[in-house]
């Protein structure tokens, strides 16, 4: 492995973090013009749209074209997991919560990976992954009480809730994404392509037909476009020329401080000291975890 290939592993790398640092406030920016629903289906169609073209401009049309019936019915269930279950449970949260409580919560999802691959893959716990999940989890009970640790009073039980639930739902798709063979771009563009569809039918189900808020759907059409498509193909070129995929993961721990200054800049929050103080102890725990713990943690990326 060549410097200049390393070089550009970190590049994209960073690029990747700087971007998703960002889509949080852009979660709670477009959430003040559009509902959540809305956003899923603004957002969901867009991101359908740009993994189209990429399946497109990098030769994956045969593959999708000659893709069996297993492969469709099991996008069918990760299309249901994401992006229609997963985000209409995270931008739920997100509605209802300060994003600077949502954020640190939501990036626990690694924590909840570890306890779900117990029973779904069969693998242990060790020392560092038990250390790892109490340190996190007793970062999540600091923010989502605002430090109120004895008066365990939660700024809100139903927001919280759905926030660890989305950590729930992305393990869930990540572990039954694991073991799928497919070209990784052509394989999302497939879960996106059926799960907007389910977004699409719920969406004319329930939904309320109303011409958007033009705010709104520049917001969807960034969240679309950063959140839900190019981070992935970024984040999978930085893993593509990684010599070292474990250091390069690491750097997803700069995401969360980086979006807390978003967070106070765009979305006009007052950091809370409880939120970085959870926050520390969340990445602290991440860090043990992926430090001393059976599976070490790759990064949002590989989810």
């Amino acid at each position: 492995m060549t410097l200049k290939n390393q070089k550009k592993a970190f590049l994209f790398a960073l690029a990747t973090v700087l971007l998703w640092s960002t889509v949080a406030s852009a979660f709670k920016v477009s959430l003040r013009f559009l509902s959540p629903l809305e956003l899923l289906l603004y957002s969901s169609g867009v991101s359908t749209l740009v993994l189209g073209g990429a399946v497109l401009t990098t030769g994956g049309w045969e593959e999708l074209r000659s893709c069996p019936k297993s492969g469709w019915v099991r996008s069918l269930l990760l299309g249901f997991l994401n992006p229609f279950f997963y985000y209409l449970i995270l931008f739920k949260a997100y509605d209802l919560l300060p994003a600077q409580q949502a954020q640190p919560i939501n990036y626990t999802w690694a924590l909840t990976l570890t306890l779900l691959s117990v029973p779904l893959l069969g693998q242990r716990i060790g020392g560092g992954d038990g250390g790892g999940l109490l340190l996190g989890y007793a970062g999540v009970l600091i923010i989502s009480t605002d430090g109120n640790l004895l008066g365990l009073k939660f700024s809100s039980v139903f927001g919280v809730s759905l926030a660890l639930v989305s950590t729930v739902i992305w393990a869930l798709y990540w572990i039954f994404n694991a073991r799928d063979e497919r070209t990784p771009t052509v394989a999302l563009f497939q879960s996106f392509l059926l799960g907007f569809s389910m977004v699409l039918l719920y969406f004319l189900m329930v939904g309320e037909l109303r011409v958007p808020d033009p705010r709104g759907i520049a917001g969807a059409f960034y969240v679309g476009i950063f959140e839900m498509s190019v981070t992935f193909i970024l984040w999978l070129s930085a893993l593509k020329y990684a010599e070292n995929t474990a250091r390069v993961g690491s750097l997803i721990f700069l995401s969360p401080p980086i979006s807390l200054l978003f967070i106070h800049f765009v979305v006009k929050e007052s950091i809370r000291f409880s939120t970085c103080l959870g926050l520390f102890f969340i990445l602290l725990g991440l860090f043990v975890q992926q430090r001393f713990g059976v599976r070490p943690i790759v990064g949002k990326g590989e989810k």
